[in-house]
């Protein structure tokens, strides 16, 4: 007899147990559920009302985080725990572990800073934190930066807020930097005539400013000339490659030389 009240026993524990274990799950899945729902709700609204999609992002991940903590709290008190306790220790261990990760808070501070600061948002091209990029997301912790070689980088928040942060988006044009040798032996006046025509038909080349064309410096093999015509970001890499095509292509045409480059050798040589 005492067996079977054991056996009794022990088998109405291990109901009671995987009713609770039972409960827990579909209640951390519908729970999920339902924050994805309500993110997907607010940004919505946020969208509709004209919001940033730098905020809205950062929101939506600062709220669901919220809702996560407020689950797992629920769930624990499904299994007995107390949730004053819970908050408790909750608060202790936050202690401790910000105490041990200091890091983790600065990143989770200047995060807060980026989005009140706005130095950048989502979609503009940076440089920040040794990384050149398209920012894809601000998150609590850290930034999302898509390199133009096509990876995905994760930079802290911190780290980008304590460096300089360049935007090259920001303004509506940027300047674009070439040089173009020309041979010593040719008037580099009429160069400069010649590469200007070309320069002012690229696509994407603003008017104003105008294309800067100056003689940069001289050397043994002959002026070196600035190209600098100006364009927005997202059409600098084109009219990079164009003005490079386009030198060439006036030089070529008027029948320029190429530079002969003087190699001095020294003494040991």
């Amino acid at each position: 007899m005492p067996n079977t009240a054991l056996l009794e026993s022990v088998n109405a524990t291990l109901i009671n147990v995987g009713w609770k274990l039972l409960g827990a799950l579909l209640l951390w899945i519908v729970g999920r559920m339902l924050i994805r729902f309500a993110m997907r709700l607010l940004g919505g609204g946020m969208r509709a009302q004209g919001v940033e999609a730098t905020i809205i992002r950062y929101a939506q991940n600062t709220i669901s985080v919220l809702l996560t903590i407020i689950l797992v709290i629920s769930i624990l008190e499904i299994f007995g725990v107390q949730t004053t306790t819970f908050a408790a220790l909750l608060a202790g261990a936050g202690l401790a572990v910000g105490a041990a990760w200091s890091g983790l808070l600065s990143n989770f501070a200047a995060g807060a800073f980026l989005i009140i600061l706005r130095p950048f948002k989502v979609g503009d091209f940076i440089s920040a934190g040794g990384v050149v990029g398209t920012v894809q997301e601000i998150g609590l912790f850290i930034t999302t930066i898509d390199t133009p070689d096509n990876l995905r980088t994760y930079v802290g928040n911190n780290k980008i807020l304590s460096d300089n942060i360049q935007n090259f988006s920001a303004n509506p044009y940027r300047r674009v930097e070439i040089t173009a040798q020309v041979a010593h032996s040719m008037d580099p006046r009429l160069a400069i005539e010649r590469i200007a025509a070309g320069v002012a038909r690229i696509a994407n080349v603003v008017p104003k400013p105008a294309p800067d064309l100056k003689i940069l410096s001289h050397t043994p093999a002959g002026c070196v000339l600035a190209v600098r015509p100006y364009c927005h970001n997202d059409h600098y890499w084109q009219v990079y490659f164009d003005t490079q095509q386009a030198i060439r292509d006036a030089l070529g045409a008027a029948g320029y030389p190429a530079p002969e480059f003087v190699v001095e050798l020294n003494a040991a040589g």
